[in-house]
């Protein structure tokens, strides 16, 4: 069965990006927005990702960026993925072969399957405040490719949202805190090992009856 794709999202120290990938993550984000509790200049953006070792994907997180901000932090972290808010994408200049994670937000219209980058985000209104989005939405979209959900995800929600979504991936940010912007280790842990038993029992249906 493919692998669940795990994201760990608004990392700012080295202990947080050692604690995601112990748990077993996919990727790591980094995020690159002002207003964000979890955001990171570029020189402190270089440090943590040299903590990021090789197989872990590193993803540079953007909120209608500036070029100039967009620049600074794929020079400090040379991401594989590139995410913001896909209407964001095409005013933006990036490296040839960038890879790119456009986010589409379910409280606004989202766009038609047909055409749908291979992978996207969707998330709620707000990034990292918590909030939930529309899972019968990401339901519906997860068809039209690799579908990561985002958005009010944490241990106890993340079995629930597997089970009805059957997303290609799973992003956490807020879930895994202990306070707003601080990660703790042993929540990113349970949150992974949630996601990775719930996406076990959805590919195989016969594990859950037999684990009763």
């Amino acid at each position: 069965m493919t692998r669940l794709w795990i994201k760990v999202c608004g990392l700012r120290t080295a202990e947080a990006v050692t604690a995601a990938v112990a748990a077993g993550a996919d990727a790591v984000g980094f995020v690159f927005h002002a207003s964000s509790p979890r955001n990171l200049a570029a020189n402190e953006a270089r440090t943590v990702a040299a903590a990021v070792p090789q197989g872990i994907e590193k993803v540079a997180v953007f909120l209608h960026p500036s070029q100039a901000e967009v620049d600074a932090a794929i020079d400090a972290v040379h991401p594989d993925w590139v995410q913001t808010d896909a209407a964001d994408l095409a005013g933006l200049r990036l490296p040839a072969g960038q890879r790119v994670l456009p986010v589409y937000r379910t409280d606004r219209p989202l766009p038609l399957l047909q055409g749908m980058p291979r992978r996207f985000l969707l998330e709620s209104g707000r990034s990292g405040a918590g909030e939930r989005a529309d899972w019968n939405a990401a339901a519906r979209m997860s068809a039209a490719g690799e579908l990561v959900l985002a958005g009010g995800l944490d241990a106890t929600t993340v079995e629930n949202a597997i089970a009805v979504v059957r997303p290609f991936g799973i992003d956490v940010s807020s879930g895994v805190e202990s306070t707003r912007g601080v990660k703790d280790a042993a929540l990113i842990r349970n949150f992974v090992n949630a996601a990775r038993a719930a996406h076990a029992r959805v590919a195989s249906p016969s594990l859950g009856v037999m684990q009763k």
